[in-house]
C-alpha cells in the first residue's frame, strides 16, 4: 500500500485530536530507562456530509526513540486538525519524521471506513493488502518481563506462566552482560523448557558485549534476542546472525525498522526476526505492509505495542490478525496502565488475545470516546 492508497488519502473530513496522559503501574525498566506514564492524542474523524455517518477514532501516542516527541507529534496534529472546524486531508502526514501523528490519523480514517463498510478493521486491513487468508479470530501473544534481579524477573516471568502466557520477552542491556545472562537462566529455570522466551536489549550493547551475550544466551533455547546493537548497526546485526546459522540465537531487528525501515533491514539481511510496532511505522496500513513485506523475504513478522492506550492496541490486533500464522506479539501491554481511555474490548486467555468482531475497531465499544 503506498501513501496515495493510505486510509483515507484523497478524502476531506473533519479531524480533531484531544490530549490524555495515563501512568503506569509501575515503571517499565529497559535498556533505554524507566517508562512511568504515556502521553498521547486521541483523534475522532467526523463525518462531512459525504452520505457517511461513522466516526472514526485513532489514536497517537509518541515515545522518544521510536517516535517523533510529544512536541512534534503535537505539532504536526496542529498542521492538520483543526480544532476549530476546517476540514484537512491526510496527505500532510506523509512525513517520515512523525509517524505517531499520522498512525493517529489513519487509524482513525482506516475505522470510519471499515465502520461504513460493516467490515472489522482486520479485513479491510487484509483485503487492502491483497492478503488471501482471512484474519484470525485470535492471536497469540508474548508477556513483556521488565528488568529486576534476578530472583524478581523469575517470579514475575512464573506468574506469567500461570496466567497462560507460553512465550516470554525479558527485558535486558540494563545490566551487565553476566548478570542479565543469569537472569534469563533464573526465569528458563523456573518455567521449564516448554516455554518460549526472548530477550529485548533496545540496543544496549556493542559489538563485543552483544558476542559475548548471544554466546552464553544459546545455552538457553532463546526463539531470539531483540535489537542486541543499536539501530544503525545493520552490519554488526548481520554478522551476529551469522552464528544464529550456525546454531547459536537468532537476531530480531526492532528500532532498526524504525530507524532504517523495513527495506534496509531486508537488504542488509540483518535480522532473523523484525518487531513492528504500528506506532513508530506510521499507521496499521504500513505495518501490515511491512509485515508481508518482511514474510516475503523469509523473516519472521512480530507486531507489538508501545505500550498505547486501548485504541492503539486493539488496532495493533487487528494488524497481527491480518498477518497469516502470526508467531506470538508483544499485543498483551494494557494491563501495564494503571488506568485506561475506556474498557479493553480484547480479552486475553491463556495466551491468546480475542479480536474484536464487529465493525472497525470493535463495533461501538469505543462510542463514548467517539462523542467525547
Amino acid at each position: 500500500m503506498t501513501d496515495d492508497d493510505s486510509p483515507g488519502a484523497g478524502e476531506v473530513r473533519a479531524i480533531r485530536a484531544r490530549p490524555f496522559a495515563l501512568d503506569l503501574t509501575r515503571p517499565l525498566g529497559t535498556a533505554r530507562g524507566e517508562i512511568t506514564r504515556r502521553e498521547g492524542f486521541l483523534i475522532a474523524v467526523e463525518p462531512t456530509g459525504d452520505g457517511s455517518d461513522a466516526v472514526g477514532v485513532g489514536e497517537a501516542t509518541p515515545l522518544p526513540g521510536w517516535t517523533e516527541s510529544s512536541e512534534a507529534c503535537d505539532a504536526a496534529l496542529d498542521a492538520v486538525c483543526d480544532r476549530d472546524g476546517t476540514d484537512a486531508p491526510l496527505e500532510a502526514l506523509r512525513a517520515a519524521s512523525t509517524p505517531a501523528a499520522r498512525h493517529g490519523v489513519s487509524l482513525a480514517l482506516a475505522d470510519a471506513a471499515a465502520r461504513d463498510a460493516g467490515r472489522s478493521l482486520a479485513e479491510r486491513l487484509a483485503s487492502e493488502a491483497d492478503v488471501d487468508a482471512s484474519p484470525a479470530d485470535a492471536v497469540p501473544v508474548n508477556a513483556t518481563v521488565g528488568d529486576g534481579p534476578s530472583a524478581e524477573t523469575a517470579a514475575e516471568a512464573t506468574r506469567a506462566v500461570e496466567e497462560g502466557f507460553d512465550c516470554l520477552k525479558l527485558k535486558v542491556g540494563v545490566r551487565d552482560v553476566d548478570e542479565d545472562v543469569e537472569r534469563v537462566r533464573a526465569v528458563r529455570e523456573a518455567v521449564g523448557d516448554a516455554v518460549s522466551l526472548r530477550a529485548d536489549a533496545n540496543g544496549a550493547w556493542d559489538r563485543e558485549d552483544a558476542r559475548r551475550a548471544l554466546d552464553a544466551l544459546a545455552a538457553f533455547d532463546l526463539a531470539y534476542v531483540e535489537q542486541p546493537l543499536p539501530a544503525d548497526d545493520l552490519d554488526g546485526l548481520a554478522a551476529l546472525r551469522g552464528g544464529a546459522r550456525g546454531g547459536g540465537v537468532p537476531v530480531a531487528a526492532d528500532e532498526s525498522v524504525a530507524a532504517r525501515g523495513i527495506d534496509a533491514v531486508l537488504e542488509a539481511d540483518a535480522a532473523d526476526a523484525v518487531v513492528l510496532k504500528p506506532m513508530a511505522l506510521g499507521g496499521p496500513d504500513r505495518a501490515l505492509a511491512a509485515a508481508l513485506r518482511a514474510r516475503s523475504s523469509g523473516v519472521d513478522p512480530v507486531v507489538t505495542t508501545t505500550i498505547d492506550a486501548v485504541v492503539a492496541r486493539t488496532a495493533a490486533v487487528h494488524v497481527a490478525a491480518a498477518v497469516p500464522e502470526v508467531s506470538p506479539c508483544g499485543l498483551a501491554t494494557g494491563k501495564l496502565l494503571d488506568e485506561d481511555l475506556a474498557p479493553d474490548p480484547c480479552p486475553i486467555d491463556d495466551g491468546r488475545i480475542a479480536v474484536p468482531t464487529g465493525p472497525g475497531l470493535a463495533g461501538g465499544a469505543f462510542d463514548g470516546l467517539r462523542r467525547e
